[in-house]
């Protein structure tokens, strides 16, 4: 059974509206916006039927206060009012409520009305939740065509298999620290860095394969040629991304890309950033990208054990990686450590 809230001042509109509706409706009546407001802090409703004219706080100062909670602000609204001004009907709807209704209200078209008003809510409601399903499906879709394409490109090297799945894991471990400690770097930001993960390495599609895919440590000119990685996939995100992203994760995916290979001292590449210059999703991708160069078997060395791969982000901290940064990024130990050894025994298996 739908449960409306009654707000109006005169005892008598409100036994009218309880005789017409208590039969459909659960009903809740209040005799001021105040009393009103704090039902609605405890207790949630489908719909109200708000009137206009009371004293210390009217309709339109209610409304105004129950559309800043964002937790109610979705609830329809009636406004109630002996008020035939069409002046006042136009604001009415113009503020958001869903329907007027003149008073003395004649029972059947009340309860018209605020059928239709709780049709087209559920309505409105079903379509979101549909258009939520399909955008989440498509940037399923998305997430799962960017993750091939750098697996793809992945398989082209052939020194740093699984790379990608295991840094958009190291990332995420990181970003739950983050989230705990930082409350500068957002859920909604940590979220999109975690999503450009993946993404950090596609300018590798652009090297040639010849350094790519060589099994033995690059001369300087193959060097150059495989630093051209960075500043390639921040071009290749964007086109990716265009049109299809908001503009800030796309912005977030480019960083990632372009700057994870800088460093806290301004020594590293494309660009020889320096310090806070770097853009801190940049700084975060870096410590997951080197920790697992670190930890795992390249083709001009062995893995490193945690121990000595600890020890070498600890020492580069100030250096290579952004001093706040790399100590949080220490306390991830125990949940790395098990990560990398769940992953080492499932590959075995």
């Amino acid at each position: 059974m739908y449960h409306l809230l009654i707000v109006d001042d005169d005892k008598i509109n409100l036994t009218a509206a309880r005789s017409a509706l208590s039969d459909t409706y659960k009903i809740t009546a209040v005799t001021s916006g105040e009393q009103g407001l704090r039902f609605l802090q405890k207790n949630t409703c489908d719909l109200i039927l708000l009137d206009i004219n009371m004293p210390e706080m009217n309709g339109f100062e209610v409304m105004a206060r129950i559309r800043e909670n964002p937790s109610l602000s979705a609830i329809p609204i009636i406004f109630l009012t002996a008020d035939n001004d069409p002046e006042i009907e136009s604001r009415c709807l113009k503020e958001g409520a869903m329907d007027f209704i003149s008073k003395p209200f004649v029972p059947n078209v009340i309860l018209s009305r605020i059928s239709r008003t709780l049709e087209l809510e559920a309505l409105r409601r079903n379509l979101e939740g549909e258009l939520e399903a399909r955008t989440g499906h498509i940037k399923h879709i998305q997430e799962m065509m960017v993750i091939g394409m750098a697996t793809m490109v992945e398989s082209r090297d052939l020194s740093t298999g699984g790379h990608i799945k295991r840094t958009s894991t190291i990332v995420k471990i990181f970003a739950e620290r983050l989230l705990a400690e930082r409350i500068d770097l957002p859920k909604s930001f940590l979220d999109m860095v975690v999503r450009a993960a993946p993404m950090h390495d596609l300018g590798k599609i652009a090297v040639d394969d010849r350094v790519l895919r060589k099994q033995a440590k690059f001369t300087p000119e193959e060097y150059n040629e495989m630093k051209k990685h960075s500043a390639e996939g921040t071009r290749i995100v964007r086109q990716i991304l265009e049109g299809v992203e908001e503009a800030d994760f796309i912005d977030i995916a480019a960083n990632v890309a372009h700057y994870h290979h800088e460093k806290w001292d301004g020594s590293g590449y494309p660009d020889g950033l320096s310090g806070e210059k770097i853009p801190v999703e940049a700084r975060i991708m870096a410590l997951a990208d080197v920790f697992d160069a670190l930890v795992s078997k390249r083709c001009y060395k062995d893995s490193f054990s945690f121990e000595k791969a600890f020890s070498i982000i600890e020492d580069s901290i100030g250096s290579h990686f952004d001093p706040g940064l790399g100590k949080l990024f220490l306390k991830c130990r125990p949940e790395l450590e098990l990560f990398y050894s769940s992953t080492v025994n499932a590959s075995e298996n």
